[in-house]
């Protein structure tokens, strides 16, 4: 969906991660199991997502590390950590990294969680972090952020090795901009015989 947010199906269940401010009003949630919040940042979750979201799927569990715990107190956080795997539902979530990519020195660094699920999708969130001794098969590669140089971007998409890339983490750049990150991070994917994707708001691909 819009920006950062990225909604996994498999076996009839649904797992949204990333909900904020600049995702449009999700639906069709009935068969939602969990929620991902890779950090606090408002572009990744609103209290106004949340609860629309827990509005259509109730009890719905949420997961973030300690500092989205602490950024929606008004909500029922399950912490978790780098290093920790969980299973809900059909989906095994494992978490690496730790801590968000470094703005600018006057900004604090703050908590952030990358999730590798069904020991094939990953999304690193607001970071470089990558699943060591993971074979990737779909990356979401962050391809525009205010903490993000393209030639950075590059590098950590030849890190990683995924069979299969798309850009994510996109609404702060223009179309013209868009593009060429798409055919930067196009480039990294090549280099280990990976394929990129392109896909627009909406729009899916299969594991």
């Amino acid at each position: 969906h819009e920006h950062a947010c990225l909604r996994l199906d498999t076996e009839g269940k649904t797992l949204i991660i990333d909900p904020g401010s600049f995702t449009l009003p999700l639906s069709d949630l009935t068969d939602l199991v969990a929620v991902v919040l890779t950090h606090e940042h408002p572009d990744h979750w609103t209290p106004k997502q949340l609860d629309a979201i827990l509005a259509d799927a109730p009890g719905t569990p949420i997961f973030g590390p300690a500092g989205v715990a602490a950024a929606a107190s008004d909500h029922e956080i399950t912490v978790v950590s780098p290093g920790e795997t969980i299973e809900v539902g059909p989906f095994t979530l494992e978490f690496f990294g730790g801590t968000h990519n470094v703005i600018h020195e006057s900004i604090p660094v703050i908590d952030n969680v990358g999730v590798l699920v069904n020991d094939a999708f990953y999304y690193p969130g607001d970071s470089y972090a990558v699943p060591e001794g993971r074979d990737v098969a779909l990356l979401a590669a962050p391809v525009g952020a205010p903490w993000l140089k393209i030639g950075d971007a590059m590098d950590y998409v030849l890190a990683v090795r995924p069979r299969r890339a798309f850009g994510t983490h996109d609404m702060t750049l223009s179309r013209i901009g868009l593009d060429m990150h798409r055919d930067r991070l196009r480039w990294a994917t090549e280099q280990n015989d990976g394929e990129f994707l392109i896909l627009e708001p909406g729009e899916a691909t299969d594991i």
